[in-house]
């Protein structure tokens, strides 16, 4: 025992046995013991206090997606990957009681939501596709974003789809991280009951960027939690708000300019410096005023082009040229190992975001794989938080206008019941992937439904498409070439 445990002992024996079993803990973990060449910070403030600098965070990262090429290509790389040109695929999948697929009534909600998808949101400006797409961007750069339904009829709104049923995209600043009251348990903006379920989510009725004032209660609305849909991006247990994913990769990307931009002047010095004339003695020169090619101050001039000879030089003069080694030959290589730490540290591929596509085959193959798993991963957050619940909501009141009638052999527990799909992972060399995909079909190891997937394809709407070509095919009387891709199937006796 120290001697200053003994000197406790007598006084304060629980005490000195904690200090005594906190040492051998520190004895224990090399880590935990301060040193003064390791400088880790600790950080036990619980995940709502993390979110605490997400505003702060959220203002930075805005302004690198709006003057940082390399944080741009991470967000447009991020929402490609993760959400897709068309969205997020959805492939309705509600049961007959007989635990068959009710197919007639899964198409039926297909069409439907593609005729909503056209104008979901309350604006009017975006497609579905392009709500889900700048959603995801506002996520990935603010960390987080908010999605309000708009149901049945509202007054002085007018739904602009098939069903009664819109959604309101928010930016984050709508709901002020810095609006707290521990009496009513309301923290950044949130209220939530003992179990920690949000209750309701206080809005601001215009963007806090139009006020100058502090935000209180009174500038916000508050609307129930079941009306919201909140996107955010988290790391922590019982994190309120979400952090921008630039938050752990900001310093090295701002670093990362600064020392383009020292680059980039120093080039800029360098190919401003032509030359220097070394001289001799001082008294190897006469009055400069003698010379013709000077200028009225006395200065002598220089004509310079491609290919000058110099042959005016007076005694004991010659040229020469300061070395400045820029653009320096580092610097390719540096940008190259910080963009792959900011690709690590966001999510995100090194060669997608740099569009640095050097390499075999294998080894492109095998980035896109790994990096692939960070994208289904996002993917899935993504229609957890926001396509399943849409979905949900949006069949519900498409049911409950009476756009979709539902047959009585329903089951209605499965009514709900979906595939979502998310961007699938692209070909690098297709002639080796449709093999691969013809050995996986021999052995049946993999579903026709499957590689249609795995393509971005619906399997209904190819099968609806292929049986288009045969009855056109039959219709018209033509003959595939030998060798075609496809084959005239004869009509049925009963056609």
């Amino acid at each position: 025992m120290h001697w200053t445990d003994r000197l406790i002992a007598p006084f304060s024996p629980e005490r000195a046995v904690s200090r005594a079993r906190a040492r051998q803990v520190l004895a224990a973990y090399e880590a935990a013991s301060p040193r003064r060449t390791r400088k880790n910070k600790g950080d036990n403030a619980s995940g709502t206090h993390v979110a605490g600098a997400a505003e702060t965070l959220r203002g930075q990262a805005r302004h690198l997606d709006q003057n940082h090429d390399l944080a741009k290509a991470v967000l447009n790389t991020l929402v490609t990957r993760v959400i897709g040109k068309n969205g997020i695929n959805v492939e309705p999948m509600p049961k007959k009681l007989d635990g068959s697929i009710d197919r007639e009534l899964a198409k039926k909600i297909s069409q439907l939501r593609k005729r909503w998808a056209k104008s979901p949101e309350t604006t009017g400006e975006l497609s579905l596709a392009m709500s889900e797409q700048l959603l995801g961007r506002t996520w990935f750069r603010d960390g987080e974003a908010l999605i309000k339904d708009v149901m049945g009829n509202v007054p002085k709104y007018t739904h602009l789809g098939v069903v009664p049923y819109s959604i309101e995209l928010l930016e984050p600043d709508y709901c002020p991280i810095e609006l707290n009251d521990s009496g009513r348990n309301i923290r950044q903006g949130i209220q939530r009951n003992g179990w920690g379920r949000a209750n309701y989510y206080y809005l601001l009725t215009s963007h806090p960027g139009d006020m100058t004032r502090l935000v209180t209660s009174a500038d916000t609305k508050a609307v129930n939690a079941d009306l919201i849909h909140h996107l955010k991006l988290i790391d922590r247990l019982h994190q309120n708000r979400g952090v921008s994913v630039f938050a752990a990769v900001m310093d090295r990307l701002n670093n990362l300019k600064d020392y383009e931009e020292a680059e980039q002047v120093a080039a800029r010095i360098a190919a401003a410096m032509a030359f220097y004339i070394r001289k001799g003695m001082p008294e190897m020169y006469g009055d400069t005023a003698l010379d013709n090619d000077t200028d009225t101050e006395g200065n002598r001039l220089f004509e310079i082009s491609p290919g000058t000879v110099f042959d005016d030089l007076r005694p004991g003069e010659d040229v020469g040229t300061i070395q400045s080694n820029r653009p320096s030959g580092l610097l390719t290589p540096y940008r190259d190992a910080m963009q792959r730490a900011v690709a690590g540290g966001t999510w995100c591929s090194y060669s997608a975001s740099s569009k640095n596509y050097n390499g075999t085959y294998s080894a492109q193959r095998q980035e896109l794989v790994e990096s692939w798993e960070d994208y289904q991963l996002l993917t899935g957050w993504f229609v957890h938080m926001v396509t399943r619940p849409v979905y949900e909501r949006f069949l519900r009141m498409a049911v409950m206008s009476g756009k979709i009638e539902l047959p009585d052999d329903i089951d209605m527990d499965s009514l709900y019941d979906a595939d979502y799909f998310g961007p699938q992972m692209p070909w690098i060399d297709p002639q080796r992937e449709a093999n691969g995909n013809r050995i996986t079909l021999g052995n049946m190891t993999k579903a026709p439904q499957q590689i249609i997937r795995s393509a971005g394809g619906n399997p209904d709407e190819v099968i609806d498409l292929w049986a288009q070509w045969q009855q056109q095919v039959r219709e018209n009387e033509v003959t595939p070439p030998p060798g075609g891709p496809t084959e005239i199937i004869p009509d049925s006796p009963a056609d």
